[in-house]
């Protein structure tokens, strides 16, 4: 690889170059590196994003961006990748989005997940329909800028979102957050939707046995427990999560949620075309493994080590799970690097250990792929 890079002569000061003596992108490059590996990012099937806020900051216009590209069908569009409530300049927390025949559907909601929404021309003002899998700030940071800016650029139908208990009091919460900007554009500038008419919360059962979650012409979701909680932190919070499964007239995508093997997951997934799920470095389960039992013997049983320990899935989990269930491709998510900055357990590394106990074909998620 390093003959070919140096083949191309540079210019002092610029980074790689293509055939045709142009500097590459950051998609170019990834797109290269990833070909290594057997992998490719898509073409993406939205064109570029018109822009949404008028000169001078007035309210955007509500033409969706025009379309390109291959826009029948379901397709999955990767927003953030990144596991755990760290803030990354290179990955957006957890998120992503079902496009169905043109329409979104929004899959958690970590910081970052507006501008992914921007970057990906998936766009946010037509998004109506959020799902949770469990409300930890890495999957919800976004969820107040998302809907304010709804409101104040010019969205006036309904967003709904759907999620586990405690996702109806996180919607009012917001709601209470934009107030006050509510309250100064209503009087200043005349506007007229209800913020607290046009955003809504539900609750949905965590359940061993799949339930709906929501239903309309394209999609239906059905939602189950999984095992991100321990049955101890259970005992004493009403809140759960829950991993999904998207069924569209074209294919069948299971979102996992963050969790460690669980049998609930196995049967949810059964037959899935797509299974996303998170994935841990082995050697940081490790490391938190014995940190737990440090901060056990110090009186404090209940820590943030043992939980990411015992409610995380290595590589042999996600395996067994997919293996278990014959889905036919997993895609890798919610990804926890073993070393800051960097993937001590590389992509193809990955995609080996997976495949030891899984003979399908196994992607590792980047940030605005598209599937």
């Amino acid at each position: 690889m390093g003959d070919n890079m140096n083949a191309q002569s540079t210019p002092s000061g610029c980074g790689p170059t293509g055939s045709d003596g142009c500097p590459l992108s950051r998609r170019d490059i990834l797109t290269k590196a990833l070909a290594m590996t057997g992998l490719a990012l898509l073409p993406p099937p939205f064109s570029p994003p018109v822009q949404a806020q008028q000169a001078g900051g007035g309210p955007a216009t509500l033409a969706l961006p025009a379309r390109r590209g291959p826009m029948s069908g379901a397709w999955l569009v990767l927003l953030g990748t990144r596991g755990g409530p760290g803030i990354d300049l290179t990955r957006a927390q957890t998120a992503s989005a079902v496009v169905v025949e043109g329409r979104p559907y929004l899959i958690d909601c970590g910081y970052g997940t507006l501008r992914q929404l921007v970057a990906s021309n998936v766009g946010y003002l037509q998004l109506d329909t959020l799902l949770f899998t469990h409300l930890h700030d890495d999957h919800t940071g976004d969820l107040a800028a998302l809907l304010s800016f709804q409101w104040t650029n010019g969205k006036t139908t309904a967003t709904d979102a759907y999620g586990p208990y405690g996702t109806a009091r996180l919607v009012e919460a917001v709601l209470s957050l934009l107030q006050t900007n509510v309250e100064i554009r209503t009087a200043d500038e005349g506007r007229s939707v209800d913020a607290r008419k046009q955003f809504h919360g539900h609750d949905v059962p965590a359940s061993t046995a799949p339930v709906q979650m929501f239903k309309d012409d394209r999609v239906a979701v059905t939602a189950v427990e999984n095992t991100h909680y321990s049955a101890r932190s259970k005992a004493n919070m009403p809140d759960r999560s829950l991993a999904l499964r998207m069924d569209t007239k074209e294919r069948s995508i299971v979102f996992a949620g963050d969790t460690a093997y669980s049998a609930n997951v196995v049967e949810l997934a059964r037959g899935a075309d797509l299974f996303v799920c998170e994935i841990v470095d082995p050697t940081v389960l490790e490391q938190m493994r014995e940190r737990a039992k440090v901060a056990s013997a110090a009186g404090n049983p209940n820590n943030i080590y043992r939980h990411v320990a015992e409610s995380h899935s290595s590589p042999a989990d996600v395996a067994r799970m997919a293996s278990a269930a014959k889905v036919k491709t997993v895609v890798l998510n919610h990804q926890v690097p073993g070393a800051p900055g960097s993937l001590a357990y590389p992509a193809t590394d990955y995609i080996q250990a997976v495949r030891q106990g899984f003979d399908g074909e196994v992607i590792v998620g980047q940030d605005l792929m598209v599937l």
